[in-house]
């Protein structure tokens, strides 16, 4: 069982004091509720931001990468659940039977995700703004504030379709990412956002990039994707991009053989006895 010490600066002094933590009752904290929550494209996206992290080993050992999993930062009230969170220098937990294995609790963990995104589905998500119906449930705080407030470095926030682009949310951006400076959130992308293929913003501490990316995933249809890249701008290939490349090296490779046989042979040379 790992041992934290809970400071002021990483959970609410309202529901922690400073003490050291052994073991914390979560039987009344709700962890799995079987909301269905996104729509496909956001669910897809979830896919392509986490998956390719594992397959291309973008990242040194250990690291957590998960979507749409709950984050608990406090032992009272609700978690806030990122559609992708990034966490570095952390795994999973063997056991998933247990209970305390099965979130992203904090206290577990020992330490805040590095990054965690939040993919726009609808008008209602409260991703940089309350809406209305959350101001009529009496919600005072938008997730940005929260993620803030927990102590997360970078926050993402990726619009494909256009959904929150109030002056006070996207401001007529696809994408907007943010990083913690004393406490508070200060934008890193431009002033205009991010809104065109191949742009990239490089995240410093953790040593990857995030671009737009216009291609096909999953089906054969070309759609606009968030994708982690490198310095350079390349994305970080999925497990079946990786696969095509090496085939299609491999294609090639085989031809240029069959090529060079052929020229032998026109030089009355056989091929199979150089």
């Amino acid at each position: 069982m790992p041992l934290l010490i809970m400071t002021q600066s990483l959970l609410n002094t309202e529901d922690f004091s400073e003490e050291i933590v052994t073991e914390l009752d979560i039987s009344h904290l709700t962890i799995e509720d079987d909301t269905p929550v996104d729509n496909f494209q956001s669910e897809v996206q979830q896919r392509l931001l986490v998956e390719p992290l594992y397959s291309s080993k973008a990242l040194p050992s250990p690291f957590l990468a998960a979507a749409n999993v709950g984050l608990f930062y406090k032992l009272k009230g609700d978690p806030i659940v990122p559609d992708v969170l990034l966490s570095l220098g952390v795994q999973r937990a063997e056991d998933l039977s247990q209970r305390r294995n099965r979130s992203y609790f904090v206290w577990e963990f020992g330490k805040i995700p590095e990054v965690c995104i939040e993919i726009v589905s609808n008008s209602e998500g409260d991703e940089l703004a309350l809406s209305q119906k959350s101001q009529q449930k009496g919600k005072e705080v938008c997730k940005k504030d929260i993620y803030a407030h927990v102590g997360v470095p970078y926050y993402v926030v990726f619009d494909p379709l256009r959904q929150i682009q109030g002056k006070s949310e996207m401001n007529g951006a696809l994408l907007r990412v943010w990083t913690l400076t004393a406490g508070r959130y200060s934008e890193l992308t431009p002033a205009k956002g991010i809104n065109a293929t191949g742009q990239t913003l490089w995240l410093e501490t953790i040593e990857l990039g995030l671009t737009l990316w216009q291609g096909a995933f999953e089906e054969s249809l070309s759609r606009l994707w968030l994708r982690w890249c490198d310095e350079q701008g390349q994305v970080i290939p999925t497990g079946a991009e990786r696969a095509e490349a090496e085939r299609q090296r491999a294609e090639a490779e085989h031809q240029r053989a069959n090529r060079l046989a052929e020229r032998l042979r026109q030089l009355n040379i056989d091929p199979d006895e150089i």
